[in-house]
């Protein structure tokens, strides 16, 4: 039993029904939904399915994650049945490794489809993966999602897990705190629904769908149209930024374009341009719009 009538349980039943069956042809991509009560890390627990040669297409999520990582082996925990975490086995093989940098963000943009339309919240991007809900300026503006994609494995073996954490009915108690952009959750954003079972479904279906016409286009991201989704929904594009490097560098300038290969391209102070593949971006005046 669960004491928090506001915080059911996930059903692996409904969601396996909704998910691993079609009605139309061809093939559904999530082919084996699975529930956890509690696990570490289900990036971890599908790296590990992966390693011991699950097919494409395993979902696990957990009602409580007490392990979790971001970007950066940065630790993200959130209270049971709070959010949701999903982690995801993709096998894009025969697209070119030089293209899955493109996964981590197709799934921002399905999550911003898919979140925006069910819990009708204005959503938005933050270079690379950075899942903003609400209006700038606005109240329950801030993070509400991160995403990992991480390769595994080599050669023929290799695979993508692709991990989401979503603050979905979080209190402000009970988000970090965060330098820079706050955290936030759906309801805080004054999202109109905020069932996970619901919101995950239409996470899970946009993925898919987006995946597959990637894939379908051999990873190609402006044939698929990912690029010019991307950049749709990405609020460093336009905005002033301050990124710091990897090295240890700090680039300031304007975000002014994400390239074909799914870098930040910033033009600094000085008019050069910089394309940047792993930096962390703070935008240091309101957003545009």
């Amino acid at each position: 039993m669960y004491a928090n009538l506001d915080r059911p349980p996930l059903s692996e039943t409904g969601l396996g029904r909704a998910l691993t069956r079609t009605t139309g042809p061809g093939s559904p991509l999530w082919t084996d939904v699975r529930v956890v009560g509690e696990t570490g890390s289900t990036n971890a627990d599908v790296a590990a399915a992966a390693g011991k040669g699950a097919p494409e297409g395993l979902v696990i999520t957990a009602d409580f994650q007490g392990a979790g990582r971001g970007r950066r082996d940065r630790s993200w925990v959130s209270p049971p049945r709070a959010g949701i975490s999903v982690s995801m086995l993709l096998r894009p093989a025969p697209v070119p490794v030089t293209r899955w940098g493109w996964l981590s963000l197709l799934a921002g943009v399905a999550a911003a489809r898919a979140i925006g339309r069910v819990a009708e919240v204005a959503m938005a991007l933050k270079w690379p993966n950075d899942l903003l809900a609400g209006e700038p300026d606005g109240p329950g503006f801030g993070k509400v999602a991160g995403i990992l994609a991480e390769v595994i494995g080599t050669g023929d073996e290799a695979a993508v897990v692709l991990g989401i954490g979503l603050n979905v009915t979080n209190t402000a108690d009970e988000l970090p705190v965060r330098t820079g952009l706050p955290a936030t959750s759906l309801r805080l954003a004054g999202a109109a629904n905020t069932d996970r079972d619901t919101l995950l479904r239409a996470l899970l279906r946009q993925i898919a769908t987006d995946y597959e016409r990637w894939r379908d286009a051999g990873g190609d991201p402006d044939e698929s149209g990912l690029r010019s989704a991307y950049q749709e929904f990405c609020q460093t594009v336009g905005q002033r930024v301050r990124v710091e490097l990897p090295n240890g560098r700090e680039l300031v300038g304007e975000g002014v374009d994400v390239d074909e290969d799914g870098r930040l391209v910033v033009r600094g102070d000085g008019g050069a341009l910089t394309a940047v593949s792993a930096g962390d971006v703070t935008h240091v005046r309101p957003s545009r719009g």
